[in-house]
């Protein structure tokens, strides 16, 4: 009898800055022996107001970092951006599953709604890209798909302005046309859960608000387990956090998003490849 095989190498994980530790929170808290190197690309931060061809290569370089220093059995875009424009490229060049938040948010989306439209706060990029309307489309749904481009609030997110009048001025100039129109609001992009309980403050009780990120881990468990990538049970895992600038402030920012022992995650300064 053939025991079940164990992968220990790490999850990959990769965004344009810090926004994609919510997503790296729910894979650590859903596969805790599993260990996991992010990748957050702080030096060129924000992908979302930058043109497709930009986000597809600086998502390649970013991708290429962890595949060949890494050594990660999967690749995990926790940005929605880069879900949006590099996605088949990135499945196409790497021999490692890749997952993208798109799908999981739209599924996830389209689970919540009951009739009404759906909204998704996005970056420009996203937005622009028809992603969530095109994924929506193809899981079935029938309801208004409503885009709407929100580039201030990653900034505010990247400096830890996720309470007070500021943000949630801006919130309400964003949304405020949506109350009485959607009746599910999706977090477009991986910073934005950091904003979840001031968009609560602005929305009606039965308004659903999705955050895509619990999906994709389980999106992410299912692959891991269907290819026999899952970690042996038991085992002491490893927290890398890689950063192309800026190491303080993620050393100081991290602790915000993720429920780990911060002592026991490694923060470190990386170069990666660039071309052009």
């Amino acid at each position: 009898m053939n025991e079940k095989p164990f992968d220990n190498r790490p999850i990959g994980v990769f965004d344009s800055g810090v926004g994609g530790l919510t997503v790296l929170d729910h894979i650590v808290q859903l596969l805790p022996g599993e260990s996991t190197v992010y990748l957050g690309d702080t030096a060129r931060v924000p992908y979302g107001t930058r043109s497709a061809d930009t986000v597809t290569r600086y998502s390649l370089e970013c991708a290429q970092a962890l595949v060949a220093r890494a050594g990660v059995k999967v690749l995990v875009v926790a940005c929605n951006t880069a879900s949006a424009v590099a996605l088949p490229l990135l499945a196409s060049t790497f021999s490692v599953p890749v997952i993208g938040v798109i799908e999981a948010g739209a599924r996830a989306a389209l689970e919540a709604s009951r009739g009404g439209a759906i909204a998704i706060l996005a970056t420009t990029g996203t937005t622009r890209s028809g992603a969530y309307l095109s994924e929506l489309r193809r899981l079935g749904a029938e309801c208004e798909v409503i885009g709407r481009a929100c580039p201030l609030l990653v900034p505010l997110v990247e400096e830890g302005w996720v309470d007070g009048v500021v943000p949630l001025l801006t919130l309400d100039r964003y949304i405020s046309d949506l109350v009485g129109r959607a009746d599910v609001i999706v977090l477009g992009c991986t910073h934005y859960p950091r904003m979840r309980s001031l968009l609560r403050q602005l929305l009606p009780a039965a308004v659903a608000v999705v955050d895509g990120g619990v999906a994709t881990a389980a999106q992410l468990q299912a692959v891991l387990s269907e290819q026999g990538l899952l970690a042996q049970p038991g085992r002491v895992p490893n927290h890398r956090i890689w950063v192309t600038d800026a190491v303080e402030a993620m050393v100081r920012m991290a602790p915000d998003f993720l429920r780990i022992d911060m002592s026991e995650v490694n923060i470190e300064h990386v170069e990666i490849a660039t071309h052009g």
